[in-house]
């Protein structure tokens, strides 16, 4: 808040009589009004992955609102920089932290470096978002993990895209997709889990069989979904394969990038029986916040329709308030899987390790 204080000067005439003679004095003109007295901006610092992003006038809105000054600590990717949140728990690196998402949800929670909140607008957040009944941990935005394909190509080619997961063990697919390597990539590790959910551990086919089954039917892996979609997927490169692992918010950047205007995206989604990873992001005010009111202003800020609504174009990713209007170019060419792979954040906690052991042993070697 800026506080203004003013102080009016008023000095009367005087007469002063010297040598028996009156002498009039002229009054000094008005001194003029102090300037208002303006507090210095509160610093609060936000960790996050690298790939934070919003627009420049938001955040702004959010200082300007706030009497703060926002600084931005991005610090590698989502386990990396929740990594350097733990390590550094006794001397807080940050007041705030954006990027838990529920693959490291119950590391995050274990290491107790959150202080539990409940902002703002809570309420129009759809509880299946909400993990942490304490509210330590806040979503903000969601992603889905899915296979897109190459529209023109499977055209070109008169093969139908495939439906769900078990048509990429068909013959008319070898060769056809690139995945990621779940040990290097976000996204291969989201692919994974979609598998691990929709096959299962038990029973007579499992996610590894169902992993065999892709190396037989000569599945590419790579490091990133960079080299992934950039690099080999037929609708975004030179590459030579038409089915890649991305997101399901990828068809609305291309028609949002395109140099020419779109009446319709190039890709497609593959969203039946499980075939997606549902991905939330949360944040979380850390133990220690030497700026805990902001930090809560910053929370209810995130969450409110501001922020939610430039979600999409900036992360290409879904706002979880759901009072706040996608722009049209996600209204018209995003797709929302409606039943995407369970896996519970206990059970990835739990075992991400050992299955991304088990698919290196199983794919690579």
């Amino acid at each position: 808040m800026f506080e203004a204080r003013f102080r009016a000067i008023v000095v009367g005439a005087m007469l002063i009589v010297l040598a028996g003679c009156a002498v009039p004095m002229q009054a000094p003109a008005t001194q003029p009004a102090e300037p208002a007295a303006t507090e210095a901006p509160q610093t609060i610092t936000l960790m996050s992955h690298d790939s934070f992003a919003a627009s420049e006038d938001v955040l702004a809105q959010f200082e300007e609102e706030n009497n703060a000054k926002l600084e931005l600590l991005p610090s590698g990717d989502a386990g990396a920089a929740l990594t350097q949140a733990i390590l550094s728990k006794e001397n807080p690196l940050a007041d705030v932290f954006f990027g838990v998402d529920n693959t490291f949800f119950s590391r995050a929670m274990e290491a107790g470096i959150f202080e539990p909140y409940t902002p703002e607008g809570l309420q129009n957040v759809p509880d299946r978002f909400i993990l942490d009944p304490e509210h330590r941990l806040l979503p903000v935005d969601y992603g889905d993990v899915c296979l897109n394909y190459d529209k023109a190509w499977f055209d070109e080619e008169g093969l139908e895209p495939p439906q769900n997961l078990e048509d990429l063990t068909q013959l008319e697919y070898e060769g056809l997709l690139v995945a990621e390597n779940p040990a290097t990539s976000s996204p291969g590790l989201a692919f994974m889990l979609a598998t691990v959910g929709h096959f299962g551990e038990l029973g007579d086919y499992t996610w590894l069989d169902y992993w065999l089954d892709l190396r037989d039917n000569d599945v590419t892996i790579v490091n990133g979904w960079e080299e992934a979609y950039w690099g080999q997927f037929t609708a975004a490169s030179d590459g030579d394969k038409p089915l890649v692992v991305s997101y399901a918010s990828s068809p609305p950047a291309e028609v949002y990038f395109a140099e020419e205007p779109l009446d319709e995206a190039p890709t497609g989604v593959v969203t039946g029986g499980g075939a997606c990873f549902r991905q939330i992001e949360f944040i979380g005010i850390l133990k220690g916040a030497k700026n805990r009111a902001l930090a809560e202003k910053l929370i209810d800020f995130m969450l409110g329709k501001t922020f939610q609504e430039d979600i999409p174009l900036q992360m290409f990713v879904f706002p979880v308030n759901q009072a706040a209007e996608l722009p049209k170019v996600f209204a018209q060419h995003a797709v929302i899987p409606e039943n995407p792979a369970d896996v519970s954040p206990g059970a990835i906690d739990q075992n991400r390790d050992r299955w991304i052991e088990a698919w290196t042993q199983t794919v690579l070697r």
